[in-house]
Formats: C-alpha cells, sequence, structure tokens
C-alpha cells in the first residue's frame, strides 16, 4: 500500500469500529467518540471502570513541527511577532541534532576566504541562545544546555511547547493543512492541532508529506541546474547518518573490550583518505556515517545498528591495534544512541536554491536568511564506501550567499512553511544550508513570515509577492542581518527625524547608527565606539513626537566563534562567557517639557539588541546612558531606533 492511501485509509476508517491493521486482522474497536471499548482499568479514586479521554483539539495561530534549531527559531520568531504559536517536538529535549542526544556544533558561517574581519557570525535569535548558554552554563554541560533551550522556549510570551509529541498525519482542507493529527508519547493522547499557518522544522518532514507537499530525494544530475559538482544523472543517494562520541582521560590505562556486534575497521583502506586519518582520540568522527540510496528515513534503525557496528570497529582499532599509544588512559564516556541526519525530504518552493546562486553570490529581491557554511558534499556511502573520499570538497566562500524566501514555503499546499534541511534547494546546495545557524536564520525568517501571514490574513506566497519588504523590515529589526539589504524602516523616528549626538568618539561615526547596516562587514566600519565608560548618546527631534519604544544594537564581536563543542577542549580561542563587549547596564532618559526622567533601565543585559519599552510619551529627546558592558572598556553601538508603538 502506498504511503498516502494508507494515511487515507486511516484517517476514514478510524470510527465506530475502529483500525484495521496491515495484516488484515481488526484492531482494538472504538465508540463513536473514537475511544477503545475494550480497555479494562479500574480507576480507584474515581470508582469507574473505561479509559480516561485523551483525545484533545487544541488551536493556534501558528504550529511549528519540531524543535531543533530551526523549529525553535520559527516558534520564537512567530510568537514575539504576536501569533499564538504552538512547538511540537517528538523528543523529551528541545535542539534536534544539537542536543545533549546528538551533540552536533551549533555551527554557522565560521568566516570566508580571504576576509579576516568578516564580521559575518549570526545573529538574531540563535546568538540571543548562545551567549545566554556561557550565562548559565560555564561548566560546558551539554544536558544543561538542553536546559538552557528549555527554559529559553518556555519563558516566552504567546508560545506553547510539546514535547514528546509526534505531529503524524495532516488533515487538508483542499490544498491548505486544517489541522495536525499529533500523539503524545508519553501522555497517551491523541491531540488535533489546528493553525492558520503550519511550519514544518522537522528535517524529515512527515507532516508536510502527508500534506502532499511537492518534495525531492536524492540527487539531482548536472543538466537540471548546470551544477558542476553535480552527478552526471540523478539518482537515490543522500549524504548520510552519523553518531558521535566524547571520551574520557583516565588516570590509568583502560583497556577496551569491543561488543559482539562491532564491524572490523578496514583502516588501511580507509586511511588512503586525508579526511579519515584519526588525527586526535578525544572526540568521534564525523566520517563514521552510513547514508542510504533508497529510502535512508524507512532504513533509519537499520543504520542506527550499523553506525554504532562501525564505529566501536573503529574505537576498537583506536584503542587496540597500538598505533595509537595516546589513547591508552582515554575511555569512552559517552556514544550517541541517535544518529544525526543529514539529508532526507527537501520540499520544493517557489524556488530551489543551486550551486550557482552560491558560488555567483546572486542577489534576491526576497533574500531573508544568509549562509557562508563550505559547499561540503559527504560520500553518500560514508564508512561502506572507502574506495571514495569522506568528502567531496570543502573551500570557503569569499562572501555571504543569498537564501530568498521563496525557498521557505510550499509549491503546493497554500499554508505550509518550511525551515531547516528540509527547504528548496538543490542536493549540493544543501551541502552547505543544512549547517545549524544557517537552518535556525531561516527559521526566523519563516517564523516572522507565518505570524505575519496571521495578522494580514494570507498566506506566504502572497506574503513575499505583495508584503517582501515589510518581512525583511520586521527580520532586520529583531537583529537578523540581510546582505545586500540596508534597513529603512519607515516607522523608525531615529531614521525619520531625529539627530543624534554622543560622547568622544573613540571609531566610526555617529551619523553611520542610521545607515541601515547593523554590524561592520567586510571591512567596511557601520558603528560608533566610546573613548570609555561611562558614555552618552542623545536622540533630538525638532517637534515633539510619541515615544514608548527605544531598541539599540550593541557589539558582541561577531568574528568571534561563541558555540558550544561537545568536546570541551575544542573551545579553546572561543568566547565561552559572556562576550565583553556587550553593553552589561543602561539607562534611558527621555525630555518633556525641558526636563529629563528616566523611563527605563537594564543592570544585566545579556542580547544584543537591547530594547526598552515604557509608556507612550511625547517627548522632545532622548538620552541612554552606558553606565558598563561585560568587561570592555568601552563601547560599540550599531543602531538605534525609536518606535511610537
Amino acid at each position: 500500500m502506498k504511503r498516502r492511501s494508507f494515511f487515507k485509509t486511516t484517517a476514514t476508517t478510524a470510527g465506530a469500529v475502529g483500525l484495521i491493521s496491515m495484516n488484515g486482522d481488526a484492531a482494538a474497536p472504538t465508540n463513536e467518540n473514537g475511544q477503545r471499548v475494550t480497555d479494562n482499568g479500574w480507576f480507584m479514586a474515581s470508582g469507574k471502570k473505561g479509559l480516561p479521554t485523551r483525545k484533545l483539539t487544541l488551536t493556534y495561530d501558528v504550529a511549528v513541527i519540531g524543535a531543533g534549531m530551526a523549529g525553535i527559531s520559527a516558534a520564537v520568531a512567530a510568537a514575539r511577532t504576536g501569533a499564538k504559536t504552538v512547538l511540537v517536538q517528538d523528543r523529551p529535549v528541545l535542539g534536534g541534532n544539537a542536543s545533549s542526544e546528538m551533540r552536533v556544533t551549533v555551527n554557522g558561517v565560521p568566516g570566508l576566504k580571504g576576509k579576516k574581519e568578516a564580521n559575518c557570525r549570526e545573529t538574531g535569535i540563535t546568538e540571543e541562545i548562545l551567549i545566554e548558554n556561557w550565562h548559565y552554563n560555564p561548566q560546558e554541560s551539554y544536558p544543561v544546555w538542553d536546559h538552557v533551550l528549555y527554559n529559553y522556549v518556555v519563558r516566552q510570551p504567546n508560545l506553547t511547547l510539546m514535547l514528546n509529541t509526534q505531529a503524524t498525519e495532516a488533515v487538508m482542507d483542499g490544498n491548505r493543512i486544517k489541522a495536525a493529527k499529533c500523539w503524545g508519547i508519553t501522555t497517551e493522547t491523541e491531540y488535533l492541532i489546528q493553525a492558520k499557518q503550519f511550519i514544518d522544522c522537522s528535517g524529515d518532514g512527515l507532516l508536510a508529506a502527508t500534506a502532499g507537499a511537492e518534495y525531492r530525494q536524492g540527487r539531482e544530475g548536472k543538466k537540471e541546474f548546470n551544477e558542476s559538482f553535480a552527478p552526471d544523472k540523478p539518482d537515490g543517494w543522500v549524504m548520510g547518518d552519523c553518531i558521535m562520541m566524547i571520551t574520557k582521560t583516565m588516570d590509568k590505562p583502560v583497556p577496551f573490550y569491543a561488543p559482539d556486534y562491532a564491524i572490523p575497521f578496514d583502516h588501511e583502506k580507509a586511511f588512503k583518505d586525508k579526511h579519515r586519518k584519526i588525527k586526535q582520540v578525544k572526540e568521534g568522527y564525523w566520517w563514521v556515517e552510513v547514508g542510504s540510496d533508497v529510502d535512508i528515513i524507512g532504513e533509519r534503525e537499520a543504520i542506527r545498528h550499523k553506525l554504532m557496528a562501525y564505529f566501536y570497529g573503529v574505537w576498537d582499532h583506536v584503542k587496540n591495534s597500538g598505533d595509537f599509544p595516546e589513547a591508552e588512559n582515554v575511555a569512552l564516556d559517552w556514544v550517541c544512541s541517535i544518529p544525526g541526519r543529514r539529508e532526507s525530504r527537501r520540499f520544493m518552493g517557489d524556488y530551489i536554491l543551486n550551486q550557482n546562486d552560491m558560488l555567483e553570490y546572486r542577489h534576491f529581491e526576497d533574500t531573508v536568511a544568509y549562509g557562508g557554511w563550505s559547499l561540503d558534499e559527504h560520500n553518500p556511502g560514508g564508512i561502506e564506501n572507502l574506495g571514495e573520499p569522506a568528502s567531496y570538497f570543502h573551500d570557503r566562500f569569499a562572501q555571504l550567499y543569498e537564501i530568498p524566501y521563496r525557498c521557505l514555503y510550499s509549491k503546493n499546499i497554500a499554508n505550509l512553511s518550511l525551515a531547516g534541511r528540509n527547504v528548496s534547494v538543490t542536493h549540493i546546495a544543501l551541502s552547505s544550508t543544512r549547517i545549524i545557524s544557517t537552518c535556525a536564520m531561516m527559521g526566523q525568517a519563516a517564523g516572522t513570515a507565518a505570524a505575519l501571514c496571521v495578522q494580514k490574513g494570507i498566506n506566504p506566497r502572497e506574503l513575499g509577492q505583495r508584503h517582501i519588504s515589510e518581512l525583511q523590515e520586521q527580520l532586520m529589526r529583531d537583529d537578523v542581518f540581510i546582505p545586500n539589504r540596508p534597513a529603512n524602516d519607515p516607522k523608525d523616528l531615529v531614521r525619520n527625524g531625529g539627530k543624534i549626538f554622543g560622547s568622544p568618539g573613540k571609531s566610526g561615526n555617529i551619523d553611520l547608527l542610521t545607515d541601515g547596516v547593523g554590524r561592520d562587514i567586510y571591512g567596511e566600519i557601520h558603528h560608533w565606539e566610546s573613548v570609555s565608560l561611562p558614555a552618552e548618546l542623545q536622540v533630538v527631534w525638532e517637534e515633539p513626537v510619541t515615544v514608548s519604544k527605544l531598541e539599540l544594537k550593541a557589539d558582541t564581536d561577531l568574528n568571534k566563534s561563541i558555540m558550544m563543542h561537545k568536546n570541551p577542549a575544542k573551545n579553546r580561542g572561543q568566547h565561552t562567557e559572556v562576550p565583553q563587549e556587550l553593553i552589561k547596564s543602561m539607562s534611558v532618559d527621555v525630555q518633556m517639557g525641558g526636563n529629563w526622567k528616566e523611563v527605563a533601565s537594564v543592570e544585566n543585559n545579556l542580547t544584543r539588541l537591547i530594547r526598552f519599552s515604557f509608556e507612550p510619551l511625547k517627548i522632545t529627546a532622548v538620552r541612554l546612558n552606558i553606565k558598563a558592558t561585560h568587561g570592555k572598556p568601552t563601547a560599540k553601538v550599531f543602531e538605534i531606533r525609536a518606535y511610537s508603538s
């Protein structure tokens, strides 16, 4: 039975007579409400027999399926933009590949070829989380990282989190998703989640697939997009899954005994490829990877077993071959039990981003995110194909490439958006866009867009065609950088009528704070930096204006890496604390009738984008008193904005 036919059959047969199982036997009968009538439990508290009601219908504006970094960013962005949002995750922890279950580093643009001061690190929601992690988790614990993510999500207004819940099927109304059928794994509860907009950030995209969204799986051939790195003919290969490990050093030699299922490691053949050389014995090897040319989703459990078998074969060689004496006192401390996935379904949007778009740095009028990780196509056979390199090519970009909004929504399902590794890109393009921080940026764009769709009563395609500038302006206001697209928000009262003055400056210029570029980039200066602290900035208007919101973009040194690595030793050379450059404390005064009044302050700020809200006031000036950073003796600012609402 075909997959779509199976879902249609189960949807229509769930009723008074129950489901028909796949082998033709009758499943447990149900009543007219779909409840089992064979349950034989006795509930002592109520004195009643039967099954408790565990069917709930929930209604939201935006439903985000999948809570990896893309899903977290999408849900938080949608909620902050005013939409009542639910985030559905099929695991007990947040983060997806970046969680403690898999421990993939939240990599993004690592730098650009030939540009030492590119300042290309991702900001917005991704940076907020990474900085907050070093505040709460200086001990570099991955289980604590899970809870940093949890704290970040559950405190957001307008956002409901559902863990251990899997979206299994879309309920359709024509070409729109009406609801998502979900199963609560730990609560034995069936949920029907209704929403106006859906965002599938689950990676594999089961909800989107059951909705009938068009997708691809495998590799495009050279001819379709003229991609030089593509195979001559299309095929079914996808990049493989992998598992990782962490070790600890003991004070004595530690023996290792391989499990019975371990597959011996063919090191002589493997080490012919430079990428498979074992240069360290402390943490796992990304090339212990297994792919598929048939169905990587359906084969996942078989792949998981093979990955563990291959991994233990590699580790047996490290510990017992005698070639790695430095491993004598090293013992395994953690081995991943859930494979990290690189690729499966890619859902088609109104545009398919390809290799040439990236290498030629094409500009798109609807750009909402960027990337810069190298094109990095792994050998799809992985460790089962030692005759080919583990990675075919890996060369950094000279500048950021752009990702258009048309890649982030379905071409044939009207209210379905996508973010993460399942977006509308070719297989070759995915080799770069799959990187987690890039996925998270796409998530923030998709979530913001979904909330705007709800506000306007439209769907993503119409938003992209008629309101793309509004979406871009909102993203930039929320501290997302968009290459080749300076901000020009008509609602910003500083840009429109305000004049900025400040304390003596060490570098940059006051006028740059309204040039629409919220960072230094490619060596170009877009900041003002004080000579010392405390420092002061003022915005003055010739005529009184009504202001209730003030926003400032501060410095976090976007050249430095702030990710957490599964091996803490890899964090050397990175910021593993709240950036010293970041403004820590400041206050805001407003001038009314010639008198100054303090209206807002912050004492332990952790975000580059600092927002102040207060009751609407008619003022002629505002004064920002920057008192201290997290360690640097000067303060750098990139932008000041003011709004009436």
